[in-house]
């Protein structure tokens, strides 16, 4: 069983609630939402914890946040991240702008 997550930030969510487990015959997808980049570190953290060996970012995280994963999880994870420089959901600011 592949396991991996998908990590995706907006203000006002609460990992400890915002949170899911997709299950499929190969792989389980586990879903966090958090409010900012600490809190998608630890959530990055966990899911490695629990046996990800892949961890997807939502497009809020531009480089910067990228890279606070990356180091939070270290170099044996693979991060990828889905891309927007100027996001639309958040007023076409940069995750780098709204989430440090």
């Amino acid at each position: 069983m592949f396991e991996c997550g998908f990590i995706y930030v907006a203000g006002g969510l609460d990992p400890e609630t915002c949170r899911a487990v997709i299950p499929s015959e190969n792989i389980n997808m586990n879903v966090i939402g958090c409010a900012d980049y600490a809190q998608a570190e630890a959530a990055a953290v966990e899911l490695v914890n629990k046996g990800c060996d892949a961890v997807e970012l939502c497009a809020g995280f531009s480089n910067e946040g990228v890279a606070r994963i990356q180091k939070a999880v270290g170099p044996d994870v693979y991060v990828g991240a889905v891309r927007f420089d100027s996001h639309p959901a958040f007023g076409f600011k940069s995750g780098n702008d709204a989430f440090k």
